[in-house]
């Protein structure tokens, strides 16, 4: 495994470019703009290389990876006393757990990534 596997690389469509815009979260800053979606890919990676490169040869520790990571299914939020209250009050109206009643809106306004693709977790 090359050390640029550990990044995770996206590509995707820019309605605001009208281009492909490949970016590595976390590595480097920007990203790589094209028409074409596999040379965008293949630029991003040849850049996540150098990027990496220019780490070690600063004797910069690099990045942490951001790829093949597994996650638990919870994350803390803090939310302030006023919002707490009105989701706490909102979630009894719908007769839900706080919990199902964060998930279910955050469900609802969907996710840049990965939208609406799992029913897993409702608890």
């Amino acid at each position: 495994m090359k050390t640029s596997d550990k990044y995770l690389k996206i590509v995707e469509w820019s309605e605001e470019d009208q281009c492909y815009v490949g970016t590595c979260p976390g590595m480097m800053l920007g990203g790589i703009h094209g028409s074409n979606e596999t040379r965008v890919y293949r630029e991003l990676c040849q850049a996540v290389d150098e990027w990496i490169r220019l780490y070690q040869e600063d004797g910069d520790p690099l990045p942490a990876a951001t790829a093949g990571k597994n996650y638990s299914g919870k994350f803390v939020v803090r939310v302030g006393k006023e919002l707490h209250k009105t989701l706490v009050v909102e979630a009894l109206r719908e007769g839900e757990s706080l919990n199902s009643y964060c998930v279910h809106l955050l469900r609802e306004q969907g996710t840049r990534y990965g939208k609406n693709k799992s029913d897993a977790g409702d608890a």
